[in-house]
């Protein structure tokens, strides 16, 4: 995966997909900023949340920067702030799903998920 994924270091895809099943989330924050004529919305790396933490504290740091900086710019400041908290207190996005398709092999994935894959499986 080309994208970073913080708090997974040194762990196999067999610990990562056990983390899962214990409550584990990959989720992608907001944070927005704004500077009085440009407003700027950007996402966080992919971030592993344990099933023992709380994705909307976790996401905390962004969410408080777009509430202190995300509103000066007029029209898209108030706009992108609004969404950007919106997603990160409803505990960022949730990139589970999308992330164990990339580390996973691609038939216990299928197995995982209950699918048969469209495709025909190499032997």
């Amino acid at each position: 995966m080309s994208v970073k994924i913080k708090g997974i270091d040194n762990m196999s895809v067999e610990e990562i997909v056990a983390a899962v099943d214990a409550g584990g989330r990959f989720v992608m924050y907001q944070w927005s900023v704004s500077i009085i004529i440009a407003s700027f919305r950007n996402p966080t790396d992919i971030i592993f949340v344990p099933g023992s933490s709380n994705r909307i504290l976790r996401g905390l740091p962004y969410t408080l920067l777009t509430f202190v900086l995300g509103w000066w710019g007029i029209p898209w400041g108030p706009i992108y702030t609004v969404q950007s908290l919106w997603q990160n207190l409803s505990g960022g996005k949730d990139l589970t799903e999308a992330v164990l398709q990339d580390i996973m092999d691609p038939r216990e994935f299928a197995m995982r998920s209950g699918h048969q894959p469209s495709f025909p499986m190499p032997t």
